[in-house]
């Protein structure tokens, strides 16, 4: 069971030895990235095996603002674990939007939104792979759209082609059409993240001022603030969070909800089946190995039947559009990235990005066996040995961050002075790369 009281144990010897390790272990393979590029070679990215590129930059006026916002987050943060929790949702929600959006302007000022969207002259090269360049595909109405979706795969830009419609046909209902409007809906997103993370380790047993922390943590992740904000994959983080957080708790009327969003969600992006195996596992090992087995069939029903639906009702085509996805990745930069460096790199840049303090306190959790961290460590390493993602972790296992700062809850201070310690460093980080790095998203 998760960790419900408000003191936690001391790091212990071993405890400490694990994250030595763990840190050796991150800059051997960060060391082995640069190294090898710096020898003429590539493991498939510019500073593997993170996604980014060296490029200081600075706005200056918008910096000041993002270190003001990131001091507000650090002095108040650790006073919203106590009080109404009224008070917590709203400000959580209002540091994550100062934060995020400061930080997001330190480079390049506003533009720095909805950059990455911007198909015009001046906007991100990334502009072409992301979703609003595959709208045309959809002038001709959504049946045709869902009846030949395998078929276009190949010809649609990668973002697009690398999922399920779901989110193309959401953007397209809503009117969320041009930059600054799709821009808005990933900044909505990680800002509901936090709040979200918070039911979720409610779900998992953590004592509420615990829980508060998850939240907290999650707000304060560098890379939910720096790739959330500016990258659709905040949509499926905070779609990924909110069926977790249905499907680990043990009434099933509120799993059934998540069996539900589980198929929407999954209707979206392939990774959020993963969602589904984490709480199966969660399930496994509070309840006993029958009520997983149920839970397992429970979240397959849904997601069987919305596709089957789609089949009848529309010719959309899953399993080949699976496979299409699939080959789609494997022409990709994919195939320029070597499985005996990413299977390790992978994690390793997902860890790092989501915050080193937080990191630390989840690899902890994991050796103290906490259910949920147990669960995500499990899931984790499925996803890194199957070589499902090489590289872009960051973006792509954003919904992941969530789960892990609910172990890490577990595990960090609550005092608020060696709280804020905590924040800091997670602040620090994000301001860091924010101004040191091109990350594209």
């Amino acid at each position: 069971m998760a960790q419900a009281s408000h003191s936690v144990a001391p790091v212990s010897a071993s405890e400490r030895r694990l994250l030595w390790v763990a840190g050796a272990v991150a800059v051997v393979v960060t060391a082995v990235g640069v190294g090898v590029r710096a020898w003429g070679h590539s493991m498939g990215t510019a500073t593997s095996p993170f996604v980014v590129a060296w490029l200081p930059r600075i706005d200056p006026p918008w910096a000041l603002a993002a270190v003001a916002a990131l001091g507000a987050l650090i002095v108040l943060g650790p006073a919203l674990l106590r009080g109404p929790l009224w008070l917590y949702l709203g400000g959580l929600v209002l540091l994550t939007t100062a934060a995020g959006l400061t930080l997001n302007a330190a480079r390049q000022g506003t533009y720095g939104w909805d950059a990455v969207f911007d198909l015009g002259p001046g906007g991100s090269f990334e502009a072409k792979n992301e979703y609003l360049p595959g709208l045309p595909a959809l002038q001709y109405g959504e049946r045709f759209f869902l009846d030949r979706f395998a078929e276009m795969v190949p010809a649609l830009p990668i973002n697009v082609g690398g999922h399920p419609p779901g989110l193309m046909l959401f953007i397209e209902w809503t009117g969320i059409t041009t930059a600054p409007r799709f821009a808005a809906m990933c900044i909505v997103a990680t800002v509901l993240t936090g709040p979200l993370t918070y039911a979720l380790a409610r779900g998992l047993d953590v004592a509420a001022e615990r829980a508060r922390l998850a939240g907290l943590l999650a707000a304060a992740a560098p890379s939910l603030l720096l790739i959330g904000m500016t990258s659709a994959d905040a949509v499926f983080a905070a779609l990924g969070t909110a069926t977790a957080a249905l499907l680990v708790r043990r009434s099933w009327w509120w799993r059934g909800a998540g069996t539900v969003l589980l198929a929407v969600g999954a209707f979206s992006a392939w990774s959020l089946l993963a969602i589904g195996a984490f709480a199966v596992l969660v399930a496994w090992r509070r309840e006993g190995l029958r009520v997983a087995a149920v839970l397992a069939v429970a979240c397959a029903i849904p997601f069987l039947a919305l596709n089957g639906a789609l089949a009848a009702a529309y010719g959309y085509d899953p399993i080949g559009t699976f496979r299409e996805t699939s080959d789609l990745y494997d022409r990709s930069l994919a195939r320029v990235r070597p499985y005996a460096y990413w299977w390790i790199g992978s994690p390793v840049a997902w860890a790092v990005m989501m915050g080193l303090p937080t990191a630390g306190a989840w690899l902890i959790a994991v050796a103290r066996r906490d259910t949920g961290a147990l669960a995500l460590a499990v899931v984790i390493a499925i996803s890194a040995l199957l070589g499902f993602t090489k590289a872009e972790v960051e973006r792509i296992w954003l919904f992941y961050v969530p789960l892990a700062c609910v172990g890490a809850a577990t595990v960090l201070p609550l005092a608020r002075g060696r709280l804020r310690w905590v924040l800091g460093a997670l602040a620090a980080q994000a301001l860091a790369v924010q101004l040191l790095f091109q990350t594209i998203w």
